[in-house]
């Protein structure tokens, strides 16, 4: 029998819920290693709905669940339901939904907090020591909830211009976890804490090599579970 693996998604689409591309690839590379999986996303209200047109946001208010259905195809359930004992890892995609509707990261920086649920989940696997696979910006979340833990979001520069957000890494240190840098097609297994981590879309990369990588993190998080 396959891995039992649970996807937390936060809504649909890069500027106010999870990254479709990073979604999907997750979901691919899942399937192709022979993974079974549910998805989940938390019952509660955008923080905003941005319009991906304009890239500006709107007066439209949307639900985290509803709008996560839209990439899970309609086959989804309310976080509060997941059982960490049904399963042997989590993934979290990224997305600014994730620094929007997870936490409040997009807002507040390092100083953030991380919805109750989000936080009871993720401290849920880890305390059953089963391993947890972040990308893109989620590994923000592990570096709240779990201090100490070692995350990389790409590189600590921005090398090349490919990496304009490298002040994340930063903030991570600030919150006194350890910061590993990894190109976009590599991942970091924080094996102390089961945590693994890939940069995605953090970095200014072709879609493929994006890809790549989230590869290398579900590879690594099935190999632990």
């Amino acid at each position: 029998m396959g891995k039992r693996v649970a996807l937390v998604l936060a809504g649909c689409g890069v500027f106010d819920g999870s990254e479709v591309h990073e979604a999907s690839a997750a979901l691919v590379h899942l399937s192709r290693g022979g993974a079974q999986v549910r998805i989940f996303a938390p019952n509660i209200e955008q923080m905003h709905v941005v319009d991906h047109f304009r890239g500006s946001p709107t007066e439209e208010k949307r639900n985290v669940l509803v709008e996560s259905a839209r990439l899970a195809r309609g086959n989804i359930e309310d976080l509060a339901e997941l059982k960490v004992g049904e399963f042997d890892a989590v993934i979290f995609p990224g997305g600014f939904g994730v620094a929007k509707n997870l936490c409040s990261w997009a807002v507040d920086g390092k100083n953030c907090s991380v919805n109750e649920l989000v936080k009871s989940t993720l401290q849920a696997f880890h305390g059953a020591k089963k391993p947890i696979g972040l990308c893109c910006i989620s590994p923000v979340l592990a570096a709240k909830v779990f201090p100490g833990c070692e995350v990389t979001v790409g590189y600590d520069k921005n090398v090349d211009g490919r990496f304009p957000d490298a002040e994340t890494a930063s903030a991570i240190v600030e919150l006194g976890c350890k910061h590993i840098c990894k190109d976009v097609t590599e991942s970091h297994v924080d094996a102390t804490n089961k945590i693994v981590t890939t940069c995605a879309f953090m970095c200014k990369a072709p879609l493929h090599e994006i890809f790549d990588g989230i590869g290398t993190m579900v590879a690594e998080v099935l190999k632990l579970s």
